[in-house]
């Protein structure tokens, strides 16, 4: 049987535990009794199919995306990357779907209650499906960090979160991304629970000036690899799977 056919391992070193405690609130999310194994129906795995008539013009630019009087307030950067397998085989098709908190470091939830402001040009979500070569690309606004109550000063780096799909509903994985240079990445509770320093490397996107916009936007690119010895961590991927 050839490369292409087989499976590589993945390392079960570098994904962390459900349940840590420098992440407190793992405890309440993690699994306290064993998982159970479903069947699979004929649903999850067929479908939906997404193409690009379903997605529209600005879906992938979330400077204007959401915006009424104005574009929001922020750093314009450009993201971009692509999707690969593990043997970096580009992925076409595959909707990655991400969202963030604006310059403030607030999101657009009744939940958040962070005393940054509310950006009324700025939803904070998007989406794109990969072109031929797997390459995926969106305008936002990079993100402002925030505090949570997890011990007493944690902050969140700037970071965005990311899903992508596959064929069904059931193949859906998420992550999140960090931008290069950030010094509350080394801080940050959540990241760290991940043992593996270049596993935690590999959720950072790196500055791309070849990709900016001269007097304009910054360009970050980040890809994402869905299994091998190089993948991303996801969040819902369990080690082995």
């Amino acid at each position: 049987m050839s490369l292409d056919h087989e499976f590589i391992q993945r390392d079960h070193s570098q994904h962390p535990p459900a349940i840590t405690p420098l992440y407190k609130t793992s405890a309440y999310r993690g699994p306290a009794k064993p998982l159970w194994s479903l069947q699979t129906s004929l649903s999850d795995v067929t479908g939906p199919l997404f193409s690009p008539h379903e997605l529209g013009p600005l879906d992938n630019d979330l400077i204007r995306n959401y915006a009424t009087s104005g574009d929001p307030v922020g750093e314009r950067i450009i993201v971009h990357g692509r999707v690969l397998d593990v043997n970096a085989r580009p992925m076409q098709g595959v909707l990655v779907e991400f969202w963030q908190a604006n310059a403030s470091g607030r999101y657009r939830h009744r939940n958040d209650t962070y005393i940054g402001a509310i950006d009324p040009n700025f939803g904070g979500c998007g989406r794109c499906l990969t072109d031929a070569e797997g390459r995926y690309v969106f305008r936002t606004v990079k993100p402002g960090p925030y505090p949570f109550r997890n011990r007493v000063n944690d902050w969140r780096p700037a970071h965005i979160h990311f899903s992508v799909f596959g064929s069904g509903f059931a193949q859906r994985l998420i992550t999140q991304m960090y931008f290069e240079g950030d010094p509350l990445i080394r801080h940050d509770s959540i990241i760290n629970t991940i043992s593996d320093a270049a596993a935690r490397e590999r959720l950072v996107a790196r500055l791309d000036l070849d990709a900016a916009v001269p007097l304009d936007t910054l360009a970050y690119r980040w890809d994402i690899v869905l299994r091998g010895a190089r993948a991303t961590l996801f969040e819902n991927k369990m080690p082995g799977s």
